[in-house]
């Protein structure tokens, strides 16, 4: 835990920033830019006001644009800010996401946290514009392009941070490994297997991509918020696996009892600005606590692997990891 001097100059330890999974830290981030992807509603909407509020420029990434720029004026009212904006950005079109990074390496100067919140969750079977399913599409490769195409500028706003949402459904418990040969699952689409493919690959990538910003002073967090009364489940009930249907039923007998999208906010608020963090990097959180990953997901041939086929699907360049 890094020590912060006070403004005699005493040496202290900084006190927890989170009690009982909900965020106790007050710190501010004036100064310091935001950008997280699919903040219109949700997790991703209570995320953008705590920061507002916190006194951070906060840009909110969204397909559709008077659904972006409604939240925007939203996030501004609710934090007394006027420095919240919304861009377009439609993570299933690679197209978008240029036109997205070229936009703001215009306008932005810095960005010092990417919080990689969008996401679809057990859709029917459907492609990006660029010929990909859509889980592995959006909740991976496009999270993936969108960073590697911001990282110069997130390096050069260091110490900054990089988070990205995953789910406890990366574990071997929802049947969560990667398709290989088959990575659009083209030759059996199930929704829960293509859903958890692509959380699996966002705990990878988060781990791949702290070891090759080593000493950059970018670190990298994955988040599994908990589950969340969110519009992310508006497709559950439309497949027909019997697997499909069997959690349809569980989350329409459950889902009151989940967590408001404040309280699923909170491990992204937690991991976005908690000092005891500093150090840490790779690691996975939930609750605002560290956990650990299933053995799926600390497999660090696997992440290689699945970098380097992410670069070529993405056209970006790979980067090399400092062996120093």
């Amino acid at each position: 835990m890094p020590k912060i001097s006070d403004s005699s100059g005493n040496i202290r330890i900084p006190a927890k920033s989170s009690k009982r999974g909900w965020v106790r830290c007050d710190r501010m981030l004036a100064g310091k830019t935001v950008l997280i992807t699919g903040a219109n509603s949700g997790i991703g909407l209570e995320t953008a006001i705590d920061l507002a509020r916190r006194k951070a420029k906060v840009i909110i990434a969204c397909r559709d644009p008077k659904r972006g720029n409604d939240a925007a004026e939203t996030i501004n009212r609710c934090s007394n800010s006027r420095d919240a904006t919304a861009c377009v950005l439609d993570l299933a079109s690679f197209e978008s996401i240029r036109t997205c990074v070229d936009k703001l390496l215009r306008e932005e100067a810095r960005l010092d946290i990417l919080i990689n919140n969008a996401g679809v969750m057990m859709c029917p079977k459907s492609a990006t514009k660029d010929g990909h399913e859509m889980h592995f599409g959006v909740n991976h490769l496009g999270h993936f392009l969108l960073t590697l195409l911001l990282l110069d500028l997130i390096k050069r706003s260091a110490p900054s941070r990089i988070i990205t949402l995953s789910s406890v459904m990366h574990t071997e418990m929802y049947n969560a490994y990667i398709h290989w040969d088959d990575l659009n699952l083209d030759r059996g689409y199930v929704a829960r297997d293509a859903y958890s493919q692509s959380k699996l690959m966002n705990v990878l990538f988060s781990r791949e991509l702290s070891k090759r910003l080593k000493g950059t002073g970018v670190t990298t967090y994955c988040v599994h918020p908990g589950l969340v009364r969110t519009n992310i489940l508006q497709h559950v009930g439309e497949n027909t696996s019997c697997w499909d249907s069997l959690f349809c039923c569980v989350s329409k007998l459950t889902k009151y009892f989940w967590k408001t999208p404040e309280h699923g906010a909170q491990t992204s608020i937690y991991c976005a600005i908690a000092p005891e963090l500093e150090d840490e990097t790779g690691l996975y959180y939930c609750d605002c606590k560290k956990k650990r990953e299933a053995p799926r997901g600390r497999d660090d041939a696997a992440a290689e692997r699945l970098w380097k086929i992410s670069c070529d699907i993405t056209g970006t360049d790979n980067i090399a990891i400092d062996e120093n």
